[in-house]
């Protein structure tokens, strides 16, 4: 028998789940930590993966609101990529890992678990992150709580210049 302590996912299941679409709502609330909004930038914000595939999992999100790149203006566009690519140098210098996965989801059928809203996620990765637990047990271990992680990331991403 295997035994796994997850109790964040706890949370998860027997949470309501909301009607509304997350990435809208969150992001108006002033509760950061709570919401595990890392950092707020003019046409997206970068947000934690409550139930990370991997530790450091995060995810840009346009505030606008639609499921695809349709209606996304070029500003908005060039931003999620600016974006990106502070949030992977941020997470080089808190974690120094060794790869990312970057990613969009786009329709349920290719993995998009919030489908109304296009997210970018970057997944850092480290050599043998992908062990025995996750290939044979289909388990992921995450090695830190994820209010840590945000403790340790969100000074990086909101250092003043």
């Amino acid at each position: 028998m295997k035994t796994i302590w997850a109790p964040w996912r706890m949370e998860y299941i027997l949470s309501t789940k909301p009607k509304e679409c997350i990435f809208c709502e969150k992001p108006k609330e002033d509760s950061d930590r709570d919401n595990l909004i890392l950092y707020r930038h003019k046409l997206c914000f970068v947000i934690m993966n409550k139930y990370p595939y991997n530790n450091a999992h995060i995810m840009v999100v346009p505030y606008y609101h639609t499921s695809s790149f349709d209606g996304l203006s070029a500003d908005e566009l060039h931003s999620l990529m600016d974006v990106t690519k502070y949030s992977v140098d941020c997470l080089r210098e808190a974690f120094r890992p060794e790869g990312f996965n970057i990613g969009i989801n786009l329709g349920v059928v290719a993995g998009a678990g919030i489908e109304e809203h296009i997210h970018i996620h970057i997944v850092p990765r480290w050599g043998g992150d992908t062990n025995f637990m996750t290939v044979v047990g289909e388990i992921r271990v995450i090695p830190e709580h994820i209010l840590d992680t945000y403790d340790k990331l969100y000074p990086i991403f909101n250092k003043k210049p």
